[in-house]
Parts: C-alpha cells; structure tokens; sequence
C-alpha cells in the first residue's frame, strides 16, 4: 500500500542529489583556473624537482616586465617630442609689429631704429617662441629636446636657438639698452607681439612614440626544440627561470590554439571533479545513511564544497601563496557543530583534495590543509562557547607554522628557505576562522539544523519559558530536571547527543503548563481535579498536554528537533492509569482505545528514545515506597521492557546493548538520588 509513496520518495531523493552534483560539477569546472600552466612549480635560487626538460618546442626567451621596463624608460628618456612651425602666426606678427612701430606718434620713431626693432624680433622667431610649459621641460631636463616638422621633415631643434614669450621679452630688452628704446618697446606693447610659433604635434607624436615601443622586442635569445633546459637536483638560475617562465608561456599560446586540447582538458575536469563528489555520495550512503536521506545536509555539504573550492580557484590566480589565505578548514568547523567528527573529516578531506587541483605546491597544500583540519575537528569536537573558537584558531595557526617549517626541512633542508609572506597568510586564515561563529547561526536559520551553542542557550534555566514553568507548575519543572540528568547520562554512556537530550527533557512536558493542578506533581494533597470527571475527559486532558506543548513550543519557536521530543516522549502509548481503570470498571466491555492514546508518532531517533525512557522510570520511581538496589532495578526492567514489547521504540536506532548500557545508568542514577541519609540528633536541652 506503501509501496508508491516509497518509490516516489526515492525518485525525489535522486532527482535532489544528480542536480546537486551538476551544480556543484559545473561551478567548479566554471571557475577552475584557465592560465594553461604547467604542472610545475618552481622557484628561483631553489633546487629543481623534476626529471630532465627538454624543449618541445622552439621558445624564445621572453624578457621579464624589469627588463622592458628598462628599455621603455630609455626611449623615452631620449625621445624627442614633434613639434610644428607655423610661419603664419611669426609672419603675422613681425608685420603687425612693424605697423605699431610706423603708427607710434609720441615720439615717431625713426626708420633706423624701427627696423632694428623689426629685424630684432624676426630673429627671435626665426629661432622659435614655445610654449611656456614645453620650455620650462627642455630646461629641466625632463625631455631630451623638441624635433621641427616641416615639409614632412622633422628635424632636431637645438633648445639654445628657442624662446618661450617670456625669454624673448627678456631677450628683446637685452638687445636694446638705452632707456628710449625701452620706452618704445613697452609703449607699443611688446608682449602682444610674442606668440609660440612653434606648436606641440600630439597626434605625430603618440604615433611614432607608439612605434618606438612597440618595436621593443620582448625576447632575446632562443631554446630550440629539443634542447636541454634542466634536470632534476640543479639551481634554477635567473636565466634558467626565465626560460621556464617562456615555456610557461609558449605552452600556454600552443593550448590555446589547440580546441581539441582544450575540449579534453575541460571533459578532464569534469570527470575528476564529478567521481570526487560521487565518492562522497557512497561514503554517505553506506556510512551516513541518516544524512544521505535528508536533502538539508545534503545541500549543505555540496554547499560548503563548492563555496571554499570556488574561493581556492579565485585566490590562486593571485599569487604563489595567496591560495592558502582561503580558510578551508571552516567546512570542518561547521560540520563537526552540526553532525559528527568523522562527517567533517571526510567533508573536509573532499574540500583539500579539490583544492589541491589549484595550489601552486599540491603536496605541501594537501599536507597542510589534513592536518590543520585534524587539529580543528580534535579541538571542537563539542563546541558550546565561543571562546573554543579562539582556541582552535591559535591551535590552527601553530599547527600551520610547524607542519610548514617541518615540510621545508623535508624538502629544502634549510629553515632559511621559510618564508615570512606564507605565515603572514596563515595567520590570516587562522584569523578567519573566528568567522565562523557567524556563518554556523547563518546556516543554523537557513537549513534548521541545531548546533550545541544553541542547545546551550535553550538549556539556560532562566530563559522564559522555563522560568514559567518553574513558578507555575514547580513539581512539573523537578520532574523535568531529573529526567534531562537521567536521560543526559545514558545518551553520553551510548554516544548520543547528551546536550540534545538534556534540552529536549527540560522542554517535554511545558504542555503542562496550560492545566498544571491536573498533574500528581503539581497537586499539594488537596482532592485531585480528577475525582468529579469521567475517565474520558481525565484521559483527554492529560493526553492534551502533548499538542498543547507543541503549540507553545512553535509559538516560543523551539527548534524542530526539540519540539520532537515533545511530541514523543510518550508516542504512541496509552494513559495507563485511566485506560487500565476503565477496563477494570468495565470488564468485557469494548473500550474506544483511541480515548486514551497519545497522539504523537513513537522516537526515530536514538536521543528521543531514551528521553521516552527516562521519562517513564523518572516518573515511575516517585510511586515507590521503598529505594533499595531490587526495587528500582525491578521498576526500571519492568518499564523498558513493557515499553519495548508495545513496540515503543523500534523505530529508534537503539540496540539491545545500548538498552542494558541504559538500564544499568538509571539504576545507578536513581540510586544516587534516592540514596538514604543519616538521621541528625537532636541537642539535648540541660
């Protein structure tokens, strides 16, 4: 009957799963680093780890960005900027000059003087006026000289034949030193008079400066093909690393035109990247088969891979080191607080492997990545304050130092060779991991999962809801402290989540809340409400407190994992005292067992069980009129047993071992707390 509902589950299921995969295939592919180099990583002055390279091809040897630099800066300090002559502009104004001179009445000047005057000027603009700013660069330096476009000639212009208006002024009174004919000079307003004739060409100038540049060669010498480059144990010296650099580059230009090549390269990384996350699908199915089944862990998971690898892939285009400014070890951080330690190692194993694909050094990247991620998932295994996360960040980053320096010593044999700029970038990453705290609240609301800092703050007796409980139905609230202490006790000795289990106890019963006199522990030995009702609607009230409490629960907004402890702490039990006194008082009569059923679904979990258990013999022992080791051993068998054989908890993950590891805690517990004391004597009066 089930049968279509099951397989339309599991269609659902994989239909969730192939589209995460082509997600999370295609974002990695999409932003894997496309520069084309090589496998290899070198750097110069460090011995070469590789077999012997020889030349596939001819290279030229490219000249690093200095050495151009170099050049570039040389032509331009010996560049000569293009200027114009325009004879129109000296001619104009000589002969307007000339006219002032005819037309000046105040004295009239004499033909011998007025053509000095004249002569004077057109042997200063036969030399050249210039801009102010363009004379002012010759006489600093700043531009070698000027060369004159005329005719489509250029030619140089010696900088001591021109004149800026200025200079020419001044040349002008130089000349003519008598103070008449200073006067003259300066009545026919000389100034106007004086205008560049020689003007900045920027259009022919950017042209051949251009082509002065570009005729920079960007290579100097030539490995044939086939030529011997290096082998493995030598020095790569400056010269050997340019080489290698050229390689880099010439391969990278020979697969760029190679679409074929390009095809295969990209159908590589398909499949790397796609048989990596299927081998994290298996382990889940076979190993994690909760987590396999819920979509929400699931899209977390394949969220936290593909968040982190896609920032590696980013980062490693940036630098030789700067890969490692991305904090990778924070998918193990969030993962450990919301699942398990081996969930997170093999998370974040997945992480450091995709990653490796972009470092620069792959081995030394995966061998710092594993182990910082082992230091981080061994130092949070159960994070419930904030200041672990500072621990674990100093712990990373000193577990980052020595790895680092110890893998130099294995490979360089040289402590020297460590380098301050990667520990700069460590310490950074270990920084980051402080973030963490803010992204497992951000994950917490958006997926709903539930992380030990959160149970922490719910277990607070001081919240609320809590301190409702407490004044207004005290007996309820005692009842619920001893059962969280039971139930805390057991979960820890079977390894289920005590925090989980100790939050979900406190909260089982604040359905009570809305009729707590009807509950034994809440009544002070006046008549019990239940003496003038029918055991139906005794039966209903009592039972009414499950859905009551959900309802306060989903309006205070408990977490759905705590809400389900409410829901199953009795299952699909009975209200035995009303159920068994009503077939007593009606013997052989049909009973509508629906009247005293609870209505929530029995515990599919480990952490609900035992809190169903521990509830139940909680409860139970407060009946007893004698504590010894017998008597509550016998109640506690009696209980869990009635429980198992009402098939109460079949649906939970317990074993038979886990049941007797239960048992022998409560026993113990209950012993504890019900212990007997020694009678304190009286002080006799004299």
């Amino acid at each position: 009957m089930n049968k279509p509902k099951e397989n339309s589950n599991k269609i659902s299921l994989w239909f969730v799963r192939i589209t995460l995969l082509i997600l999370a295939v295609t974002i990695l592919t999409y932003f894997f680093p496309r520069q084309g180099k090589t496998h290899y990583v070198f750097q110069e002055g460090r011995p070469w780890n590789y077999g012997l390279l020889t030349a596939p091809f001819d290279i030229p040897i490219y000249k690093d960005d200095a050495q151009i630099q170099a050049e570039r800066d040389s032509i331009m300090r010996d560049f000569r900027p293009i200027f114009k002559i325009d004879r129109k502009v000296s001619s104009q104004m000589v002969s307007d000059f000339d006219q002032a001179l005819r037309e000046h009445q105040q004295p009239t000047i004499e033909a011998a003087h007025r053509n000095a005057y004249v002569k004077a000027l057109q042997d200063i603009y036969n030399g050249g006026i210039i801009a102010a700013e363009s004379f002012n660069a010759l006489n600093n330096k700043e531009i070698a000289g000027i060369r004159v476009l005329e005719n489509n000639v250029a030619k140089n212009k010696a900088t001591e034949e021109l004149y800026s208006p200025k200079t020419a002024y001044e040349k002008m009174q130089t000349t003519f030193t008598d103070t008449y004919s200073r006067h003259i000079l300066q009545s026919c307003n000389l100034n106007k008079y004086l205008v560049a004739n020689i003007l900045y060409d920027s259009v022919t100038t950017n042209k051949i400066r251009d082509e002065y540049l570009q005729n920079i060669a960007l290579s100097e010498g030539l490995v044939q093909a086939g030529e011997r480059i290096i082998d493995r144990g030598e020095i790569v010296t400056p010269e050997t690393y340019r080489i290698l650099l050229s390689y880099e580059i010439m391969l990278a230009k020979h697969q760029g035109t190679d679409t074929q090549h390009e095809h295969f390269m990209l159908l590589g990384r398909i499949v790397v990247f796609g048989c990596i996350i299927v081998f994290m699908y298996v382990f889940m199915a076979f190993f994690r088969p909760r987590y396999w089944n819920d979509n929400r862990a699931m899209a977390l998971f394949m969220l936290l891979i593909t968040l982190i690898s896609t920032a590696a892939f980013v980062a490693s285009t940036h630098g030789f080191h700067a890969i490692f400014l991305v904090p990778v070890t924070i998918a193990a951080i969030i993962v450990v607080t919301f699942f398990d330690s081996r969930t997170a190692m093999y998370v974040h194993l997945i992480t450091t492997v995709i990653c490796s694909f972009a470092a620069p050094a792959p081995m030394q990247y995966f061998f710092l990545q594993l182990v910082a991620g082992m230091a981080v998932i061994d130092s949070l295994n159960n994070l419930s304050k904030r200041s672990q996360l500072f621990r674990c960040s100093v712990i990373v980053f000193v577990v980052y130092a020595i790895t680092y320096a110890g893998y130099i010593l294995f490979t360089e044999g040289n402590i020297a060779d460590v380098s301050t700029t990667m520990l700069i970038y460590i310490g950074i990453n270990s920084a980051l991991l402080l973030f963490s705290y803010l992204l497992i609240y951000i994950f917490e609301r958006m997926f709903g999962f539930l992380s030990s800092v959160t149970l922490v703050e719910l277990s607070d007796i001081n919240s609320p809801l809590l301190q409702r409980l407490s004044e207004e139905a005290p007996g309820t609230f005692q009842h619920a402290m001893q059962v969280s202490n039971l139930a805390a006790a057991a979960a820890h000795r079977v390894g289920a989540n005590a925090q989980l289990v100790r939050t979900g106890a406190l909260y089982h019963d604040i359905g009570k809340l809305s009729n707590p006199s009807f509950f034994t522990e809440n009544q002070s030995g006046a008549d019990s409400p239940h003496k003038n009702l029918a055991l139906e609607e005794s039966a209903r009230i009592i039972i009414s407190h499950v859905d009551e409490g959900l309802r306060m629960a989903e309006k205070t907004g408990l977490p759905r994992q705590v809400q389900e402890f409410i829901a199953t702490h009795h299952g699909h039990g009975k209200a035995k005292y009303f159920y068994n006194t009503y077939c007593n008082q009606h013997p052989g009569e049909p009973v509508d067992e629906s009247l005293f059923t609870y209505p929530g679904h029995n515990p599919q979990s480990k952490e609900t069980g035992i809190m169903m258990m521990a509830d139940s013999v909680e409860a139970a022992s407060r009946s007893l009129k004698e504590y010894n080791e017998r008597t509550i051993s016998e109640l506690v068998n009696r209980i869990i047993d009635a429980q198992i054989s009402e098939g109460l908890l079949k649906e939970t993950p317990l074993s038979f071992r886990d049941v007797e590891t239960i048992k022998e805690t409560f026993i113990e517990k209950l012993m504890t707390i019900n212990h007997t004391r020694i009678a304190y004597p009286t002080l006799n009066n004299k």
